[in-house]
């Protein structure tokens, strides 16, 4: 048997992993066998365990030795209870079984002489007490805290911490002794004492949801805890406590801390502490770290607490102070704080602005994402020109990692606080040069909201658009938004014109620009996204341009994508190409598109958004501190065309999806139905033209387009006019009237509403989904349903299982008696929801939900 050097020698020794684990089994081997031999040799028995932590440290299996570890403790040596109670601690945890055995030893070991011994059972109380030994040993843990000896009474105070957080009742017994210890002469029993309050008023203040009955209790105490902290912060040379020329700053910054939690929300203890705290943050020395992390507990205090004004000032002063400081760690510290404190005194934070900016060049990633997030929450209506045009020089030489929040945090800023609508232009132009593979939809539907808008801006944006694509395709969102806006806009660009400082763009021949589309199809940037845009924009400009030459080699164009391998793009160029057999059609489907309206739900769904961006800001706050930031409609970063349409619902579950036996080739563009509505809507940014067609039915395209009129879009349909509409399931009824959606489901990003229609045999749903987050998706949306066995439910397929940001999808239900009668009066059901959002978090949830009467 190796003495435990010579087995560290020969694992040390070993040149391979196998050679070691050789050593290793052969060592574990002998001990098992020495283990079986039930020596009394202590010695043996102390040098077996020593390997077994050494074991234990190497990751290998020990739990053979937790016996012997009991064993050591049994015995009266000093050296044997020592080693054995470091192996109970390391080798066994609460839960093992075995431990139930050491309950005995302990309390045999907390009342002995020697106060050594007393030390070793107390720490190893207070690391692996289960609930059943806190039950049992608790009575002598509190016999010991009110004894003479000072080394017993600091072990017990944090064995006590250990006790009642474990068994939450037995609080009661310490509460009295803690207060005793927190007027004790001695430093380390002060500080083991601050550890137990701080503790337990923590643990309740949790357990009461708000302030708990122990800091009522303690709070009486403020002003003995003042006292000492004066004491300590004005005390000279004491050799005894002293750490770089500071007396005890750990036991400076636990009252603190204890302060902290007992002014929370009482604006008379925070009166108390106005004073000692002023004079910690003044007279403190920065020079030193000892005196930085006593500032620091000051800072946390002062922001906490019911503190003036003048007071809070002094705090974000300290903390920028800290931003100038070498040691990265203190400048991450302060930037994080500022973080939580912007919302509290933006105006202090804001002075600190210029060194804030600098820490966005620091080479450490850390600091410059942390001075990223702060440098956002300081933008407002007065800087957001100076910020901006910092955060875009940064975006310039950002990490890849950076740029889609800044270009998410750039957008939002742009449209809550830009000056005038050329700025916000010109920012989101910027961005979409540097960053335009970051830039999210939402972002981008934004600023193409914005041009469709704003008229005065069209031209200028469009020949912005124009010359940026020309000298870079680079970039994905660039390249959306070019396609769109030249492609709506064309006319415009060729017109040309003059803006503010008499800026004059040079002239724009229609060869370019069909010249730009192709160079863009040509490159390696043309994904499936880029190539639908630009062949909707090709199919636009055909309206736009008027040399027959550039027409016809846009025609070209679309017809060298009817045999694209995506499906998409070949659905596209082929309903596109059929458009030019009919002129008038095509005159009227791609006019220009009227410009997007926000609606109420879409104005409420961003306030929603700005307001859960805005969180960040005044988290971790008292409640009463926290602001909420008047949202405009700018906030909403929708999609352009995302919302609830106006317009009559079409059944397409009879041409699209229901395999109709005539091919309209223009079902993508007319939408099918038989209804016919005037007005032109748009598929989301893509600004695929959709018209829904002309009253009457009609069975084929050639029927459609004779009866078509020559104009038809100053065609107005009539209510005498219009045939009775299809149900989901295709019976005849008279049109519904308006019916009111009610919520079945509300929480998890996601908002489910059910709107009933009723004739004599049936009862029809149409259930809409709509994702409540404007920037997280949801994937795999799946909704069961059941009914009373007196009923029977037909279920049609979800129109998408996949839904973005502030989008929506919609299903289709109809229930009928089962019996063959009436419809049921009241509508009974009980619903499955699954799906899963952005972050891979599966949500599954079961309802019951009944029709309102």
């Amino acid at each position: 048997m190796s003495s435990l050097k010579q087995f560290i020698r020969n694992v040390r020794a070993s040149k391979t992993i196998a050679d070691e684990r050789a050593v290793v089994q052969k060592e574990s081997a002998a001990i098992r066998a020495s283990f079986r031999e039930e020596s009394h040799n202590s010695d043996l028995r102390r040098n077996n365990v020593a390997k077994l932590l050494y074991l234990f440290t190497l990751g290998e299996r020990t739990h053979f030795g937790q016996i012997e570890c009991l064993k050591l403790l049994a015995s009266p040596r000093f050296a044997d209870k020592r080693l054995g109670y470091l192996g109970t601690m390391l080798l066994l945890d609460e839960n093992q079984e075995v431990l139930t055995l050491v309950t005995n030893s302990l309390k045999n070991d907390l009342n002995h002489s020697n106060q050594y011994i007393v030390g070793l059972a107390l720490c190893t109380l207070g690391n692996i007490a289960s609930i059943e030994m806190s039950r049992d040993l608790f009575p002598e843990i509190e016999t010991i805290l009110t004894s003479s000896n000072p080394y017993v009474r600091r072990k017990a105070a944090l064995c006590a911490m250990r006790i009642c957080r474990k068994v939450p009742d037995l609080q009661e017994h310490f509460l009295d002794k803690a207060k005793l210890l927190l007027n004790d002469k001695n430093h380390g029993v002060l500080l083991s004492g601050l550890t137990l309050v701080i503790s337990m008023c923590e643990a309740d203040e949790e357990e009461e949801g708000g302030e708990g009955g122990v800091v009522e209790i303690m709070r009486p105490l403020t002003g003995s805890l003042v006292k000492m902290l004066k004491g300590l912060s004005q005390s000279g040379y004491a050799p005894e406590h002293d750490v770089t020329g500071i007396t005890d700053p750990f036991l400076q910054v636990k009252i603190l801390r204890l302060l902290r939690i007992l002014g929370r929300g009482d604006a008379q203890i925070s009166e108390q502490i106005n004073d000692i705290l002023a004079q910690v943050a003044t007279n403190t020395d920065s020079s030193k770290n000892v005196g930085n992390s006593i500032l620091y507990e000051a800072v946390l205090t002062i922001l906490d607490i019911e503190a003036d004004s003048g007071l809070r000032v002094l705090g974000v002063n300290i903390l920028g102070k800290f931003l100038t400081n070498r040691d990265n760690n203190i400048r991450y510290v302060a930037l994080n704080t500022l973080i939580k404190v912007v919302a509290i005194e933006p105006n202090a934070v804001q002075r600190h602005r210029n060194t804030i900016l600098d820490c966005l060049r620091d080479p450490d990633i850390s600091i410059r994402r942390r001075a990223l997030d702060l440098s956002f929450t300081l933008i407002n209506e007065s800087n957001v020109r100076v910020l901006i045009r910092e955060l875009l020089a940064f975006l310039e030489v950002a990490d890849a990692e950076f740029k889609p929040i800044m270009t998410s945090q750039i957008g939002i800023a742009a449209d809550r606080f830009a000056p005038n609508k050329r700025w916000h232009c010109d920012t989101m132009l910027r961005v979409l040069k540097l960053a335009g593979n970051y830039v999210k939809e939402q972002i981008l539907s934004s600023f193409v909201r914005l041009i469709a808008t704003t008229p005065d801006l069209q031209t200028y944006c469009a020949q912005k658009l124009y010359a940026a694509l020309r000298d870079d395709v680079s970039q994905e969102g660039l390249n959306l938004a070019g396609a769109w806006v030249i492609g709506e806009y064309g006319d415009a660009l060729l017109r040309g014109g003059s803006f503010e400082d008499d800026e004059k763009m040079r002239e724009v021949h229609e060869s370019e620009i069909v010249d730009v589309f192709t160079g863009i199809l040509q490159s390696s940037y043309a994904g499936q996204s880029v190539t639908e845009y630009i062949i909707t924009a090709t199919m636009k400009l055909t309206t736009r341009l008027q040399e027959p030459a550039q027409v016809d080699r846009l025609r070209r164009l679309l017809l060298s994508h009817q045999t694209n391998l995506d499906v998409e793009i070949q659905q596209r160029a082929v309903e596109y190409g059929n458009l030019f057999g009919y002129e008038s059609v095509r005159q009227g489907v791609l006019e220009r598109m009227p410009p997007p309206e926000i609606r109420e739900e879409q104005r409420v769904l961003g306030e929603a958004t700005a307001a859960s961006i805005n969180k960040k800001r005044a988290s971790k706050l008292p409640a009463s501190k926290k602001k909420v930031s008047q949202i405009t409609e700018q906030d909403m970063l929708l999609d352009l065309m995302g919302g609830e349409s106006d317009l009559p619902a079409v059944d397409m579950s009879a041409t699209l999806n229901g395999g109709q036996g005539n091919a309209d080739l223009l079902a993508d563009i007319l939408g099918g139905g038989e209804t016919m509505s005037p007005i032109s809507s748009t598929n989301g940014l893509n600004g695929t033209a959709r018209q829904q067609p002309a009253a009457g039915g009609m069975s084929s395209i050639m029927d459609l387009f004779d009866s078509a009129p020559s104009n038809p879009t100053s065609q107005t349909p009539t209510a005498q006019a219009q045939p009775p509409t299809n149900d989901l399931f295709g019976s005849a009824s008279p049109p519904p009237a308006q019916q009111a959606a009610h919520t079945a489901y509300s929480k998890n990003d996601l908002h489910l509403t059910f709107t009933v229609t009723r004739n004599a045999q049936a009862v029809s749903l149409q259930a809409k989904f709509r994702n409540t987050s404007a920037f997280s998706g949801l994937s795999n949306v799946n909704l069961q349903a059941a009914v009373p066995k007196t009923q029977k439910l037909q279920l049609q397929a979800i129109s998408s299982t996949e839904i973005g940001g502030g989008e929506e999808a919609s299903q289709g239900m109809r229930v009928v008696s089962a019996a063959g009668g009436a419809p049921p009066a009241k509508l009974r059901l009980r619903l499955k929801l699954s799906f899963v959002k952005d972050g891979g978090e599966a949500v599954m949830e079961q309802v019951d939900w009944s029709e309102p009467t």
